[in-house]
């Protein structure tokens, strides 16, 4: 969807779940030391400023990465990325585009798909002296499929679409299976939002499903006067196993804690 734009919501909950999983499976990979293809099919702007206009709005930082302790005295499983995001400072909260850059290896190939004009403009400006970043202004579905790792490269595919209507989530549903028949050995690692009405139930299941792997997922208590119809979200890793899993699992343990002492 062109309407959306992901600033309003940087740093929530829902993005510190997010971005917390996908900061141990990007630890995970580099420590294997092996080539990397990483792929996003919604890669947004990639850095947040949590005081601008944008994220001052809505104020979901606020009660997200904002009210999260300093990463010394934080649970085990959340000190890695919260000594990552904190060293950047609110002006800068790194996206998935931007975690993937500083995480991974100089071998590694980024290729980020963005289609909205005024967030792949933004994302391009931020990784402009990135070398190993390819950002394409188009269609991630489409764009990606004609992708392939080479010999020997590793393949990470994250998907975060906007959700805005069930043609996303039909949309996705086709995608994954189609991608994962094309790249047998490539992993996936997909965003959900777990809504107050549990309309994504169905499809959270069938994805799970498709393959070996871990979901990860952490609610809240939703306030009646919360404007979001976000009650939680989690991250399925289609293909991951070991530790990437094991701090997954971990993580949104201890952000279900924290969430439900709110």
């Amino acid at each position: 969807m062109l309407s959306y734009q992901h600033g309003y919501h940087a740093g929530n909950k829902a993005d510190v779940l997010k971005h917390a999983v996908l900061h141990a499976v990007l630890e995970a990979e580099a420590a294997a030391k092996k080539p990397i293809l990483y792929v996003e099919t919604h890669a947004a702007r990639g850095f947040y400023d949590l005081t601008g206009e944008q994220s001052q709005k809505t104020g979901e930082a606020v009660t997200g990465v904002l009210a999260m302790p300093k990463a010394n005295q934080a649970a085990k499983a959340l000190q890695p990325w919260l000594k990552h995001v904190q060293s950047k400072g609110p002006t800068s909260y790194p996206g998935s585009p931007a975690l993937a850059t500083q995480i991974l290896g100089p071998d590694a190939r980024i290729v980020l798909f963005e289609k909205h004009p005024a967030e792949h403009k933004a994302l391009s400006q931020a990784l402009q002296n990135e070398d190993r970043a390819l950002i394409r202004k188009e269609d991630g579905y489409n764009g990606a499929l004609r992708l392939q790792p080479r010999r020997g490269e590793e393949m990470l595919v994250v998907l975060d679409p906007s959700y805005e209507t069930t043609a996303d989530m039909d949309a996705l549903a086709n995608w994954v299976p189609r991608a994962m028949r094309k790249w047998p050995k490539a992993k996936f690692l997909i965003w959900l939002p777990l809504f107050a009405d549990g309309r994504e139930d169905e499809f959270g299941a069938y994805l799970s499903e498709l393959d070996e792997g871990f979901v990860a997922g952490s609610r809240w208590d939703r306030h009646s006067t919360d404007p979001s119809a976000l009650e939680g979200s989690a991250m399925i890793g289609l293909r991951i196993g070991g530790s990437g899993a094991r701090r997954a699992f971990a993580i949104s343990a201890e952000l279900d804690k924290l969430w439900r002492a709110d």
